[in-house]
């Protein structure tokens, strides 16, 4: 049996993939900066954080690094309007997005912020800095530069994550794909295509994030890392 593979009346189809490869960076841009800012906010809570604090932002990262992503986009997307909130595609995927890497985040944040060394908190109050300044600018940019390759993958992982979103109809790259093929029944072709950007779309994330972090996120002192 012969089979002739037809990639061409897949690529026809580009308005759609740039389409899908637009909605896919954006959402991932967007979940990557709430997704890290509520996974620093989460790291400082447990660790410097009252009792209460730790224990409510403890169960939040347990209960989400413990449960599926779909679950997750489920229950934002068709639970919450059971509540009366009711969200487009996109905005549910967005909470869940950084929902999901918030948590993750807070762990491999919080990693950072203990290995820092007590000389450097004893720096900071020898310049009587307060609680605030010492974590924003002694302790945080170093804590960033020893995780920043871990948070890199994971920030990799959510947007490819981002695949399930078309589940609920968000229009990001795997949707295109799957509506690509409903239409000319092209599967096999219309998802190696897909892999092919995702890996691409993955690769140029993190060489990205590579460059950007030494020079906007945490110094350029952390380019020895």
């Amino acid at each position: 049996m012969r089979i002739e593979l037809d990639f061409l009346a897949v690529l026809e189809q580009w308005p759609l993939l740039a389409t899908g490869v637009a909605w896919t960076l954006g959402l991932t841009a967007i979940s990557a900066l709430l997704g890290v800012a509520v996974g620093v906010a989460c790291a400082w809570a447990r660790s410097h954080g009252p009792l209460w604090l730790r224990w409510v932002v403890g169960t939040y990262v347990e209960l989400i690094r413990n449960t599926p992503f779909i679950v997750q986009l489920f229950f934002v997307f068709f639970g919450l309007p059971a509540a009366g909130v009711k969200l487009t595609p996109e905005i549910a995927s967005v909470i869940a997005m950084v929902v999901n890497l918030g948590a993750y985040a807070a762990e491999i944040v919080r990693a950072g912020i203990e290995a820092t060394p007590k000389g450097q908190y004893e720096a900071a109050a020898s310049l009587a800095l307060s609680r605030a300044q010492t974590f924003i600018h002694v302790v945080l940019p170093p804590a960033l530069r020893k995780v920043w390759p871990a948070l890199t993958s994971q920030i990799i992982i959510v947007m490819l994550g981002s695949a399930v979103c078309g589940q609920i109809a968000t229009e990001e790259l795997s949707y295109a794909a799957n509506l690509i093929q409903s239409r000319n029944f092209r599967a096999f072709e219309a998802f190696i295509v897909a892999t092919g950007i995702y890996l691409l779309l993955a690769i140029g994330v993190r060489a990205l994030l590579n460059w950007a972090g030494p020079r906007f996120i945490f110094g350029r002192g952390g380019a020895r890392g």
